[in-house]
């Protein structure tokens, strides 16, 4: 009985005795949960009925499930349906919506399309989604929803967003804790944008010492947000340090101070001066207002210490007036700070994958962030589970550098244990913040990966190794197959820069994914780049979980073209046989789009803008990343679903019978003889990231590896 106290405010002992009874309960026996929680439920009801309140309402759905309700924030949805009414008013499509009522469901209601979700993508960084490749109708069948919360999901992925634990189903029944956590972080990735060097380089005048530079660019958005209004307040005089956005600025006075300083000319002694808490976040509001900022906030909000809208109300007070000098000598410095756009691509690539795995740590800037080797050996735990000795890792805060020598030690360690291309490369190398050598080393992990994962697919390759040159001859395959003649020679071909290919090959694996309307020649730039952004968009649709860049494309980046490449034939090779030959319901209902020849598509760029008819849809089948688990990609299973303990390593790995054509294409695939491995799959650039492509771990082409690297090392 003293385990049900908290009803003992609203219900006696004997009271509550009589509601066990009722529920034919014995006391001398266990129960299961499902009984517990139906007499919690029961005990639930009777107090609330008695007190008139709903104070225990929260604690339990009134369900017989054991799923624990989540409560929602009125004022953080309010708060977000305005950010969505205000940028998404003048939308073609979602203007007929809009706007939005915040006190009722009709945002839980217009997500479960998916149009909303992916749209706000778009606004958040825009240009990721194609939205041509967005299914727009009024009335949009199961399958086209499905595609539509897909490539919201691996959209999401692509920008930042932790979505493990969402699933295409959980948006399409509108689940409205899940769907306000994801608006959420993708409202939080726009506001917070703008917060690194490279967007505003005259940040830079937060740190008194050049030598300072590199660790602000190491901070997360908010860390730097932090120090933004710190660096004003103590201009303003304000002796306290804000560390939060919650109790921090409850009292207000750090909103005073900061608004005092950046528009003296709308200051008021009267901010300061009022006693009352909810009276001075009133007049906070107000100055803000004056000074143009949209009010993410109310007062309650301000004075109960709402961290997420708190965020977004400096966020955009930073937005409106950062304050901040625009010394040429320090801005020409920072600008300097900033890596190559080549480099910053690759960065922002293998960043994005490794917070796809469901790592417990978040990466935001990748060469500050792994230098300490913790979040190495998070990645070769989820790559090849088992592989990392915990004993002998050190968690951050890590304050001993010869600590971080350690953990680097053991990352390099268990690379050569999986046949990595790690000579003359040490553990300090990646404390150093080496970035070539990190960027090297996380792709070698990602295409092993990549590599681990079709392999444990092919079930009837008898052991062999899976190659670079299995993927090529696997997609030219599938491509022939199809009745197409183009072909790619290599993930270096300089004629995949139209996208042809990959349309083609999408195409190939799923007919109705294409809509080939839209699909330009791709003779100019502006053509490529067309078609780069629909293939991108059209593949994340499909399922598939890709992190490259239309510039990848256009500019035929190898080791891009590879992933982008090896995730369509992950996923081609999960689909049943009967779905790859048979058309779904979906297609039947629209009709599939003609696949015109090269030289009947249509040549004028505007005809690519058109929304004609949506692309057809797929059969929902789940999203692919290159994962932890040989069923799935890292990061998202589409089903809703995410096992941490699902990392069977490869070796017993269960895999899905092939039959069909792809069963035969493995056939082939495992029967290639491969004369030069380096032909079409290496570069010829420095260092260690160009072994990273050989396409054979043979010991004679381990051996042809080292040398090289020994020599350019």
């Amino acid at each position: 009985m003293a385990k049900l106290k908290a009803f003992s405010d609203k219900l006696n002992e004997e009271e509550i005795r009589r509601v066990l009874e009722e529920s034919n309960s014995d006391f001398t026996d266990e129960i299961d949960f499902e009984g517990f929680l139906k007499m919690y439920l029961d005990l639930q009801s009777r107090a609330t009925a008695k007190g008139g309140n709903s104070k225990y309402s929260s604690s339990f759905l009134k369900a017989t499930t054991t799923t624990l309700l989540h409560t929602i924030n009125d004022s953080e949805k309010a708060s977000y349906v305005a950010h969505i009414n205000s940028y998404l008013r003048d939308d073609p499509f979602l203007k007929q919506f809009l706007p939005i009522d915040p006190s009722s469901n009709a945002l839980f209601d217009l997500a479960k399309d998916g149009v909303l979700l992916c749209k706000l993508i778009n606004v958040a960084v825009p240009g990721t989604i194609d939205e041509r490749a967005i299914n727009t109708k009024r009335v949009l069948n199961p399958w086209e929803r499905n595609e539509n919360h897909t490539l919201c999901l691996n959209s999401a992925k692509a920008i930042g967003c932790t979505v493990v634990n969402i699933g295409t189903q959980d948006l399409i029944e509108g689940r409205p804790h899940l769907l306000l956590g994801l608006i959420s972080q993708i409202i939080k990735i726009q506001l917070l944008a703008d917060l690194n060097l490279r967007k505003t380089p005259q940040l830079v005048e937060l740190v008194e010492d050049n030598n300072d530079v590199e660790e602000l660019m190491g901070l997360a958005p908010e860390k730097v947000l932090l120090k933004w209004m710190n660096f004003h307040l103590k201009k303003a005089g304000y002796e306290k340090t804000v560390t939060n956005f919650s109790s921090d600025v409850k009292d207000g006075e750090a909103y005073a101070y900061l608004l005092n300083v950046l528009a003296p000319e709308h200051c008021s002694p009267a901010t300061l001066g009022a006693k009352d808490a909810t009276e001075r976040a009133n007049l906070i509001l107000d100055h803000a207002e004056r000074m143009d900022c949209k009010r993410y906030i109310s007062p309650k909000d301000i004075v109960e210490g709402s961290a997420n809208l708190n965020l977004a109300f400096v966020a955009q007070i930073f937005h409106q007036r950062n304050g901040l000098s625009t010394d040429n000598k320090k801005i020409s410095f920072a600008e300097m700070m900033t890596d190559d756009e080549l480099i910053s691509r690759e960065e922002r690539c293998f960043r994005l994958w490794i917070n796809s795995l469901g790592i417990t740590s978040y990466v935001n800037n990748l060469f500050e962030d792994v230098r300490n080797g913790w979040i190495l050996l998070e990645v070769l735990n989820k790559v090849s589970p088992g592989s990392v000795n915990w004993k002998q890792a050190t968690k951050p805060p890590i304050r001993m550098p010869f600590r971080k020598v350690e953990n680097c030690n053991q990352v390099i360690r268990i690379g050569k244990q999986l046949k990595l291309s790690l000579v003359n490369v040490a553990g300090n190398d990646f404390v150093q913040g080496n970035k070539k050598l990190i960027l090297a080393f996380l792709w070698q992990l990602m295409r092993f990966n990549m590599l681990q994962l079709l392999k444990n697919l092919r079930s009837r390759s008898e052991g062999k190794e899976f190659s670079d040159a299995d993927i090529l001859t696997w997609a030219n395959k599938k491509v022939k197959h199809s009745g197409r003649t183009s072909q790619m020679e290599s993930f270096k071909d300089k004629n995949l820069s139209s996208g042809l290919f990959f349309l083609e090959l999408l195409s190939a694996v799923e007919p109705r994914v294409v809509n080939w309307n839209l699909v330009t020649r791709g003779e100019s730039d502006e053509e490529k780049k067309l078609n780069a952004t629909y293939i991108i968009s059209v593949a994340r649709k499909l399922g598939c979980s890709i992190f490259l860049l239309p510039e990848d494309i256009m500019e035929v980046n190898q080791k891009m073209i590879l992933t982008l490449t090896a995730s369509i034939m992950y996923w081609s090779l999960q689909q049943p046989v009967d779905e790859q030959l048979s058309p779904s319901p979906a297609a039947s209902s629209r009709g599939a789009s003609p696949e015109p020849s090269i030289d009947a598509i249509p040549s004028p760029v505007a005809t690519a803008f058109s929304h004609g008819s949506p692309s057809p849809s797929t059969n929902g089948t789940p999203s692919l990343d290159f994962a932890t688990t040989p069923s799935s990609f890292p990061g998202l299973p589409l089903n809703g679903s995410f096992a941490d303990d699902a990392t069977a390593p490869p070796e017993v790995s269960p895999s899905p019978s092939l039959r069909g054509e792809d069963s035969s294409l493995a056939a082939e695939v495992s029967n290639v003889i491969i004369d030069d491995a380096d032909s079409d799959t290496t570069t010829s650039g420095p260092l260690v990231e160009d072994a990273a492509s050989d396409t054979s771990t043979s010991i004679a082409q381990l051996e042809k590896e080292d040398t090289e690297l020994q020599s350019e090392l």
